[in-house]
């Protein structure tokens, strides 16, 4: 884990409440259509509604948080889904812990 990466992608309001959302997907976004449940993660299209941004702010937020291993992308179709990368998080939490 990139420690300065990992701060950089939550040094953002968006990205920490993309974060949040992400962590009870069914109680922050509408059912997917196409694939059942959040097994796979959130659609980026979901993510950009509820964002209220361009899907190119969208896709770099959602690259900034997967390049710091913050999120797991799927592609299925056309369509991109992210979910939470919990033992990256987790992991972030303990050095937080243990150095702060």
């Amino acid at each position: 884990m990139d420690i300065i990466q990992t701060l950089k992608a939550i040094n953002n309001e968006k990205r920490l409440q993309i974060l949040d959302w992400l962590k009870h997907p069914e109680d922050n976004f509408p059912p997917h259509t196409d694939v059942p449940g959040f097994e796979q993660g959130v659609c980026v299209s979901n993510i950009q509604d509820k964002l209220g941004l361009s899907q190119s702010a969208t896709s770099q937020y959602m690259s900034i948080l997967e390049n710091a291993d913050l999120v797991i992308s799927t592609r299925i179709g056309k369509w991109t889904y992210y979910k939470r990368n919990e033992e990256a998080i987790a992991q972030f939490a303990d050095y937080l812990k243990d150095n702060l």
